[in-house]
C-alpha cells in the first residue's frame, strides 16, 4: 500500500473513532447527520462525498518528513478534519448552498437549526481529538498544539466574517482580500503543516519553515480558485465559471478589474449579471484589460514563497518526497 494510501486509511479510521462519540441510541439521528456530511452514509456516499482529506494528510506526511511517527500525529489529523467540516457545515447555511460535493447539503435535509447544531457538535468533537494528542505526545506538545489550533479556529471565524462582510460592503481592495483568504482558506493549511511538525519533534525554526510553507499554499491555492472560477474548464474543475459572476463574488481578478476603473467596472457596477453573454462579457473584459494576468501573477508570487518555504523546511524520506508532490499538484492546477 502507498504511503498516501496508508494514511487516508489511518485518517479515515481515527475520524470514525472520534464521532463514536455520539453513536449511541438517543443520538442516532445526531450521528446521522455527521456520518451522512463526512460522506460515509446517505446517498451518494463514498470517495466524492468525502472529500480529498488534504489537510490532514499534509498534518502526517509533515510529522513523517520530520522523522516523527505519524501515528502519534493521528488524533491532530482528525482535530484539523473536524474542524474544517465544521466551517462548512456552517458555511453552506450562510451561503445559502443546497449542494456540496454533488449532494444535498446537511441543512437541506434536516434544516437550518439542526444543521447548525451539527455543526457545533463538530466543532467540539474537534476539540477533544486535539486532547486525544495527550495520549501520545508531551504535555508540552499537546499545549502548543492547543494554541496553534485555536488561534486558526479564531482567523477561520475571521474570514468567514470578511466573506460575509464583502458581499454587501461597496468598498473592498485587494489588501481587504488578502485579509479574508488569509483566514478562510490559509490559516487551518498553515496549522496543519505547524501541529504535523511539532508532533514529529522539530524545532521552532522548523516548525515556522513548514508554517510558512502552508500559509502560501493556501493564498495561491485560493487566488488560483478564483482564476478557475471564471475561466476554468468547467470539464476539470466541476464548477460553473459563471457562478463567482453572477454571486458578484469579490475575487481577486473582480478585485484587479474594479482597481483599473475601465469598462469592466463600469458594467459591473450598472448593471445586473445574469445571462451567459453577460458572463462571457464580463470574463471577456477582465481578461483585456489586465485583471487575469495580474491575479496569474500573484498566484506565481505565493507559489514561489511556498515552494521557497518548503526547500528551506527540506523534508526527509517518502514522506518528502510526497509533500513535494502534492505542493506541485495543488500549485499547478489547470485552468
Amino acid at each position: 500500500m502507498k504511503l498516501t494510501q496508508k494514511f487516508q486509511q489511518a485518517i479515515e479510521e481515527e475520524l470514525k473513532r472520534q464521532l463514536t462519540r455520539l453513536d449511541e441510541a438517543h443520538t442516532q439521528l445526531y450521528y446521522e447527520m455527521m456520518t451522512y456530511h463526512m460522506g460515509w452514509t446517505g446517498e451518494g456516499a463514498g470517495p466524492k462525498a468525502t472529500g480529498k482529506r488534504l489537510r490532514p494528510l499534509m498534518l502526517l506526511l509533515t510529522t513523517a518528513a520530520v522523522g516523527g511517527d505519524y501515528q502519534s500525529a493521528l488524533p491532530g489529523a482528525a482535530a484539523i478534519e473536524l474542524i474544517h467540516n465544521f466551517s462548512l457545515l456552517h458555511d453552506d447555511i450562510q451561503d445559502n448552498s443546497p449542494t456540496r460535493r454533488g449532494r444535498a447539503t446537511a441543512w437541506t435535509i434536516w434544516g437550518v437549526p439542526q444543521a447548525i447544531n451539527t455543526g457545533d457538535g463538530m466543532f467540539v468533537l474537534a476539540n477533544m481529538a486535539l486532547n486525544d494528542l495527550a495520549k501520545t505526545q508531551p504535555a508540552e506538545t499537546v499545549l502548543e498544539s492547543g494554541r496553534i489550533f485555536q488561534n486558526a479556529c479564531l482567523n477561520l471565524t475571521r474570514g468567514q466574517h470578511l466573506d460575509i462582510d464583502y458581499e454587501t460592503r461597496e468598498q473592498v481592495d485587494v489588501g481587504d482580500y488578502w485579509k479574508m483568504i488569509t483566514g478562510k482558506t490559509a490559516t487551518l493549511i498553515s496549522a496543519s503543516m505547524e501541529i504535523g511538525a511539532l508532533c514529529g519533534g522539530a524545532d521552532a525554526d522548523l516548525r515556522l519553515a513548514y508554517r510558512d510553507f502552508g500559509h502560501y499554499l493556501g493564498l495561491a491555492f485560493q487566488v488560483q480558485d478564483d482564476i478557475l472560477g471564471i475561466w476554468g474548464d468547467e470539464a476539470v474543475t466541476g464548477k460553473s465559471v459563471a457562478s463567482d459572476l453572477i454571486e458578484r463574488k469579490k475575487s481577486l481578478p473582480v478585485l484587479f478589474g474594479l482597481e483599473k476603473q475601465g469598462e469592466f467596472a463600469k458594467r459591473w457596477t450598472t448593471g445586473s449579471v445574469r445571462r451567459k453573454e453577460d458572463i462571457s462579457e464580463l470574463a471577456m473584459l477582465l481578461e483585456r484589460e489586465g485583471a487575469r494576468h495580474k491575479a496569474q501573477e500573484a498566484a506565481d508570487q505565493m507559489t514561489d514563497l511556498a515552494l521557497n518555504a518548503l526547500r528551506q523546511a527540506d523534508p526527509q524520506g517518502e514522506a518528502g518526497m510526497l509533500l513535494y508532490a502534492l505542493a506541485e499538484r495543488l500549485l499547478n492546477r489547470e485552468a
